[in-house]
Parts: structure tokens; sequence; C-alpha cells
């Protein structure tokens, strides 16, 4: 529910649009309904998205990250020999 206006005027003017239905809708509703779509979607989303990805792919994506997380702590990088030939 949003405040009500402090001037007269407005006051009024809402209250005629509140008794005549041509009230604009509740924002609070509309933010609530647009965070649990979202919600929903992110949760879907990280799922589908390992599926969908290779593993020579996720693992280019995790090496990716870690070097980002590195950088950021004032620290040099330095990739892990990888294994060849192996899982």
């Amino acid at each position: 529910m949003s405040k009500r206006p402090t001037d007269p005027n407005q006051l009024a003017k809402s209250i005629v649009d509140q008794l005549t239905g041509n009230a604009p809708p509740d924002t609070e509703t509309a933010k609530s309904a647009a965070q649990m779509l979202g919600r929903l979607g992110g949760l879907k989303g990280g799922k589908a998205r390992a599926a969908a990805l290779s593993r020579a792919r996720r693992t280019e994506i995790a090496k990716k990250a870690a070097q980002a997380r590195w950088i950021t702590k004032g620290k040099t990088w330095k990739a892990a020999p990888t294994k060849k030939g192996g899982k």
C-alpha cells in the first residue's frame, strides 16, 4: 500500500480514484509477483545451464572465475597443470 498524499487536493483525488475503481494498481503486489517469477527462473537456471554445458566448458568457466577471485585479492594467478588423457 502506498503512502497517502499530504496535499489535500491530491488526497481527494486519490480517494475518488479508489472509490470509483480508477486507482493505479498496487506497486507492491506487482513487485512481489515479479520477484517470485525471477526467483523461479533463477532456481531453474543454474541446473539447466550446467546440464547444457560440456565438462570442458564448465572447467573453463570455473578456472576463469577462480582467476578473477585471485586477481581481486591482489594475488598472482598460476594455473594448475592439467592432466592429459585422464578423466
